[in-house]
Order: C-alpha cells, then structure tokens, then sequence
C-alpha cells in the first residue's frame, strides 16, 4: 500500500495517475453525475486559483457550510490548494450557531454548497466573501460557476506540512456551545495510513457518504479513506432516494449509527414480519437465498467491512443482523482522538463491546473508570480555549474522553456511560442511564430514550415511540412499555429501578434542537423542556403517561 504524507498528497497521486478513474459521483435531479480525477483536480484547482485571489494570509480559515456532495470534498481540496485551514459547519445548524462557529473561527471566506434551507441560514453569514454552488440552487455572491469560468487552475499546490493546522471541527455540541477542535495534517496522515494498512480493502474501492461530513468518522473513513485510497465516492441526492442510492451504489466499507441500524431493521420487518422471516432463515438454500436478497437490498452485498459507531448500539440487534449474515463492528472513537481508539473487527469481535486499542493506540482507566486515550493523532487543543484544552488532558497527555468504561479480561473495551449524563434522584443516589437505556432500546416499540430523575425519588423513563410503536393503540403500547420495565426493574439496585414511562407527543429531531447532527441525543435540551413535569408525571396514578 503506497503511504502518503497528506491527504493533497494522495489526491494529487491519483490525478496524475489514475485521471480518467471516477472519483466522486454524485445523484442530482434523479441522474447520476460523475467526476473522474483529472475533472475533479480542474475544479479544485480552479477555486484554489480564486481564494488566493482574495490575498487572504497563509494559513487563513475558510468555511464549508453544505451538505454531503461531490462540492464538499471538492471544496476541500481546494481550501487545501490554497494553503488554508477548513472550517466545516454542520448543514443543520441553525444562524444564530453559524454566526458563532464563523465569528469565533475568524472564517476570511464561506463556501456554500448543498443545503435543505439556506434562507433561514443566509442572516448569519456577513462581512466575508461567499462562494456559492447554483448547481444546488443556491446563489449567494459569487458562483462556483462563475469561478472555474474565470480563474485559471493552480499550477503548484503548496507542500502540506505535517505540523500545519489542516481543519478545526466543530463538535457537534450536545452540551452548550460547540468548541473547534484542532488537527493538523499529521494527524489525518497519520490516522488514514494507520486504517487502511489493517483494514482489508481493495485499491480503488467504492464508498457510500451520507453521514455528515462535518462529523469526524465519515471524514476520516470515508472522505480521508476515498482520498488515501484511490476510492470513487457516491453521494445520495436526498432522504427519500437515499436507499436506492445506496443498493445501486453496493460499497466495499458501509458505516452507521445505530439509529440507522434500527430503521434497517423496521423496513425489513415491515416487508416480512419476523415469524416469517425466522421461518425463511431456517430453511437450507432458502434461507442463503433471503439472506442474499437482503443484503443486496440493503446495499450491502459487497461490502467486506461494516460498523457502527457514534452511540452505544444494542447487542440484541447486532445479534439479529448476524443471523441475516451481516456482521456489524462496533466501533468507538470522537472527534478530539481522530477516532484511532477501539474498535471490533473480523477478526477480533465481541459483542457487546466496542472493541480492542488498534494502530498503536493505548488506553487506560482514570481512578474514577474514565476512558483515557493516547495515539499519534490526537487533538492540537481547542480553538483559542486553552482552559478546555488543559482539562482534556492528564498529566501523562492522555485524552480524558468523558466515557465511563471498563476492560473485560482479554482487553475488549465495554462503555457503562458518559460521567456528565449520570444523576442524582432526591434519594442523593447516583445513576448511569446509558446502560439502563441500551436493555430498554430492545423493544420493538421504543425508537428514542431518555431515563431522567432529578428531583423525584425513582427515575422515569422519556420515550418516542418507533413506527411500530405509534401503531399501536395507547393501551397496547402501555402494556408492551410496563412489560419492559418489569423485565428489567430486577436486574437494577434499588434506586435505578424505573417508576413510570412517559411518551412523547413529538419526535427528538436535528430541526427541533433535541438531536445532534450524529443522530445522538441532546440529553441537557431533553431535559432542560420536561423537567419542570418530572413532578407531575412522577405523581400520577398511571405508569404510562402521554404528553
């Protein structure tokens, strides 16, 4: 495998080398439009071409609000081409948070390409250049379009120097304002040749990118690992073409979150209820044959390795995608460490647990059961906090990871919870809810949970139901929700056992501030509007309540 010593590095091997190969092909309008190499390095260098025509100093910060398309890593590439330091912004942030992360980064320039709502966005971007891509119908100072018209492409990228800043992200923020982590090349260079040396996937591989590319994961697996690797990139054209897309598509690698996992999951059954489907599984020949139709469904009849990672993923349904011949890898990392921490694979699986350190990573135990981390490509520190920056670290310059965990005897890595989301009830007890949650994220009917309890004696249990769930008439789905608390109520000490249940009237989404953009939980916002109900709810005669 040929090492590089920047991600410019690798992309620009390619377009010398390979420059009628595909690289990113993206769906628009229901067509497929594609973009080989030598398409792709022409663009880029032509918008390098036009930042260095702002005389911007080295080194200056440009930021990429969009979706996931062919112009994100496009864009990239070009912040690269011109010397300067990316700053990604997540697509579904709202203005006020926009203003914040292009203020705080001191951003000299935006490029703007895909995005579901613009105009509610457009108010937070002032006083900077912008660049935007009408191809997505957006057209907002001056076009992508007008600029490869009018700027020659660069000639001669700048070297990447190791020690350069190449990118601050964002963290996605579930508590409070989000902070800029900072990277340099040598942690990218680092963490994609470290991946793809033990990773068993092929030159020129095919990937699948719909996560968001502002994240850390799909930056580095699939942005960092297409580049790295040679890879030709599809990018879906929209939520309802997206597994259509993705079964054309058939990708060598496939990474998801576990909620994903879960709506997988409920499309199958929808199509074939489960007695049916463990009656077909059972079958000789049959059974292959239904595994086989699955798999290609999903879009997953090519790929060699598939993970989940982002948030805990329950064991029963990992169980349930191995029966159907779909192996799914936990993984675990964030965006401070670069994501070179723990993870399962093939060859070293365990459900249940995220894994074991790889590529040189070390790990250990704080006296408290905080999981620390140490690897070649952690964080620079956080953009201009450097009181956050000192408390992220130990003295031996561990990463203080915020996740409680334990090793099992042969050094897999099981996670019990997250030290900020643990609580007290008014009995002056604490509890971890991740646990509790995961066993509870078994039924069927439950889609989002959040076990809360300050200030009354016993926790309560906040749900939103799944499609099945909300089905279901209200006494059915009360009965399904007691039954899951009195199956796991015996298992827990005397303060975690669960009072009530409460369903929510709405869904916890991106839009409405209750969800990150990685689909996890905004525990503090969920909390911060029911709070003022635990009382009541705690109160009530019935053990389910519906808001």
């Amino acid at each position: 495998m040929i090492k590089f010593d920047s991600p410019l590095a690798a992309f620009l091997h390619w377009e010398k080398n390979t420059p009628e190969n595909i690289f990113l092909r993206q769906y628009i309008d229901g067509k497929l439009k594609t973009y080989t190499y030598k398409e792709s390095g022409n663009e880029a260098r032509r918008i390098a071409s036009a930042l260095n025509s702002y005389n911007f100093p080295p080194q200056s910060k440009i930021a990429l609000l969009s979706k996931n398309c062919a112009h994100w890593m496009l864009s990239d590439l070009a912040i690269m081409m011109s010397g300067n330091i990316s700053i990604p912004i997540y697509p579904t942030l709202k203005a006020e948070t926009i203003q914040y992360v292009l203020e705080h980064s001191e951003a000299k320039a935006i490029i703007i390409g895909k995005l579901e709502n613009y105009k509610s966005q457009k108010s937070a971007i002032v006083g900077i250049p912008k660049i935007s891509v009408s191809m997505y119908g957006v057209n907002d100072g001056n076009t992508w379009e007008e600029f490869l018209k009018q700027h020659e492409p660069i000639q001669n990228p700048p070297k990447l120097e190791p020690e350069n800043l190449i990118t601050i992200i964002y963290t996605s923020g579930t508590t409070g304002k989000p902070k800029g982590v900072m990277h340099t090349v040598a942690s990218f260079t680092n963490v994609s040749n470290q991946f793809l040396e033990n990773l068993n996937i092929r030159k020129h591989p095919k990937f699948f990118s719909y996560l968001p590319l502002s994240h850390i994961a799909e930056r580095i697996g699939i942005e960092m690992g297409g580049i790295y690797r040679g890879a030709s990139i599809t990018f879906s054209e929209s939520l309802a073409t997206f597994a259509s897309n993705l079964e054309a598509t058939q990708p060598d690698l496939f990474f998801a979150v576990p909620r994903i996992w879960a709506k997988f999951q409920e499309k199958i059954l929808l199509g074939m209820p489960q007695k049916k489907l463990t009656i077909l599984l059972n079958i000789p020949i049959i059974g292959t044959i239904v595994k086989k139709k699955i798999k290609k469904k999903l879009g997953l009849s090519e790929a060699k390795l598939i993970f989940s990672g982002a948030a805990p993923i329950a064991s029963s349904l990992v169980r349930w995608y191995e029966k159907l011949g779909i192996t799914v890898l936990q993984g675990y990392g964030m965006t401070e460490d670069c994501i070179l921490s723990h993870s399962n694979f093939p060859e070293a699986h365990r459900i249940g647990t995220v894994g074991k350190t790889h590529n040189g990573a070390k790990a250990k135990l704080s006296p408290e059961g905080e999981i620390c981390i140490l690897n070649d490509c952690l964080m620079k520190g956080y953009y201009k906090d450097p009181e956050a920056t000192a408390e992220a670290f130990d003295s031996e310059g561990y990463l203080r990871t915020g996740d409680i965990g334990e090793f099992d005897r042969d050094g897999f890595l099981i996670i019990t919870g997250r030290a900020k989301d643990q609580f007290k009830t008014d009995k002056g007890k604490y509890i971890a809810p991740a646990p509790i949650e995961l066993e509870l994220s078994k039924n069927p009917d439950i889609e989002q949970i959040c076990i809360v309890g300050m200030g009354i004696p016993q926790p309560i249990l906040l749900i939103v139901p799944s499609e099945e769930g909300k089905k279901k008439s209200e006494v059915e789905l009360s009965k399904s929700l007691i039954n899951a608390i009195k199956t796991i109520n015996p298992t827990l000490e005397k303060h975690e056992k669960i009072e009530k249940a409460v369903v929510m009237k709405n869904d916890w989404t991106v839009d409405n501030g209750l969800m990150t953009p990685t689909l996890k939980i905004k525990r503090s916002q969920v909390e911060k509007i029911h709070r003022p109900m635990y009382k009541i709810w705690f109160d009530a005669e019935k053990n389910v309540i519906f808001e």
